[in-house]
């Protein structure tokens, strides 16, 4: 059998230069309209169009792919987003810059959504996991070397545009040459936003507060990085050491989930962050010790969507999947494109440093939903389990064998038991009769303590009765 790396390897390596593009792409718009002194709601602005068109590209991609297939839809969407990009360098209206970030939000979920339904098709039972695994490991390798190759660049001119389009023209040419048949064509996901917020509301509530996280951070982190006074390279490092941090902690924080409740993991890693953010915000870190911050930031923050879409998945039956990963999706969209326009605004009124400052609102926001959903859980489970052990149950004693019992279940008809009562009084005298003959019948000596035997016998019930 051959291992996933081959056996996808055309996918693989379009996705690796595919995100290469998109991470390049996304600081050096940071860092550009940083650098120009431009306000950082433009900033966060442009970050929630981005995300905006993710949003739209969901429900595109789908129609798409299921009127041309995936090669043609991989190709137009990678079309669209290679003149988006390089149309940057023509212009420097800001109105016009949101629209084309719309676009390249738009055109890269078509392209997402091709490659993954692939994936997902094609990829073996018993592979499965590691196959995505492996694509994610490639999309956080190609993240992390768009940081990088910005490092080279440190004046910020047109050849890191040219180099995006570059990369965004050249993903083409491994899928497009792939020998793997095509998959079968995509069909709409439903989306059941309202019940699936009440059956999983800790993973939906953690994955909106995972969107506004992430993109802010994506959006503005190199607008505070210059702001701090770093270097484009230094700026490069900070990114890359974060992403690289989100990329280790995938593995690690899969197996400690396996082993505590995922619920108690969201609620310590929401307020571990929280600690972190609030100190990135409000102390004077830099250096060595700014960049070991971002490092655990980057642990903490990018295992929050993975965790909570796993505890989502804990609770839903297998045939509701396909609707709740339309539903996760459409959920970490709209928190990214909330997340920007609130922090940039944060950030214009109050300083530089109020992108961490959300942040922190944001984890003990999330904290308190988190505690309070599962003390509300946890209350309802109790009552639950304590109407059960009052149901009713038939009292032991000397009421167990006598009609009166049922007389007391409301679940027995009145008029079969008045009857069985009325029954058990008519039977009574010839019990009496039959008890009287039997003692005339015995031996002379015997029958007055007979007698006496059975004057006691009869006076016991009789008095219980």
């Amino acid at each position: 059998m051959l291992s996933p790396f081959r056996s996808f390897s055309s996918l693989f390596a379009t996705t690796l230069i595919m995100v290469l593009g998109a991470g390049l792409l996304t600081t050096y718009l940071g860092l550009s309209l940083a650098a120009d002194g431009v306000e950082q709601l433009w900033i966060g602005g442009m970050m929630s169009a981005y995300y905006l068109g993710l949003v739209v590209g969901s429900k595109l991609g789908h129609k798409l792919i299921g009127r041309v297939g995936h090669i043609r839809t991989f190709v137009a969407s990678a079309g669209m987003v290679t003149a988006s990009a390089l149309g940057h360098a023509l212009t420097d209206d800001l109105q016009i810059w949101i629209a084309l970030r719309l676009l390249v939000g738009t055109g890269m979920m078509c392209q997402y959504m091709v490659l993954e339904s692939w994936l997902n098709e094609q990829a073996e039972t018993n592979q499965r996991g590691t196959v995505f695994a492996s694509y994610m490991i490639v999309s956080y390798v190609g993240m992390v070397g768009g940081q990088t190759v910005l490092s080279f660049f440190p004046e910020l001119g047109l050849q890191p545009l040219l180099l995006v389009g570059i990369c965004y023209a050249l993903c083409i040419v491994p899928i497009a040459l792939t020998k793997r048949i095509h998959p079968a064509p995509l069909h709409p996901a439903p989306l059941k936003i309202l019940p699936f917020w009440r059956q999983v509301p800790q993973s939906l509530t953690t994955i909106l507060m995972a969107g506004g996280i992430s993109g802010s951070f994506y959006g503005l982190a190199p607008a505070f990085a210059a702001g701090s006074g770093l270097s484009t390279k230094e700026i490069a490092v900070f990114m890359s050491a974060t992403i690289l941090a989100g990329l280790l902690a995938q593995w690690p924080m899969g197996k400690l989930s396996d082993k505590i409740p995922r619920s108690r993991l969201l609620r310590t890693n929401s307020a571990l962050l929280g600690l972190i953010v609030l100190s990135m915000a409000f102390l004077p870190v830099s250096g060595p010790l700014l960049i070991g911050l971002t490092f655990c930031f980057g642990i903490l923050a990018f295992t929050l969507y993975p965790l909570a879409t796993a505890l989502a998945n804990q609770h839903i039956e297998p045939d509701e999947r396909v609707a709740l990963s339309a539903t996760i999706l459409l959920t970490f969209g709209i928190g990214a494109t909330i997340g920007p326009l609130i922090a940039s605004g944060l950030m214009q009124l109050l300083g530089n440093s109020m992108l961490y400052g959300y942040m922190a609102l944001v984890c003990l926001i999330l904290f308190i939903r988190l505690q309070r959903v599962n003390y509300t859980q946890k209350m309802a489970k109790r009552m639950l389990s304590q109407q059960h052990s009052s149901d009713y149950q038939v009292a032991s004693g000397d009421l167990v064998s006598s009609p009166l019992a049922a007389a007391l279940d409301p679940r027995v008809n009145e008029e079969l038991v008045q009857q069985q009562m009325r029954d058990e009084i008519n039977t009574e005298p010839d019990t009496v009769i039959a008890a009287e003959t039997t003692v005339a019948q015995t031996e002379p000596e015997q029958a007055d303590a007979d007698s006496l035997s059975m004057t006691e016998q009869t006076d016991t019930p009789t008095k219980a009765d």
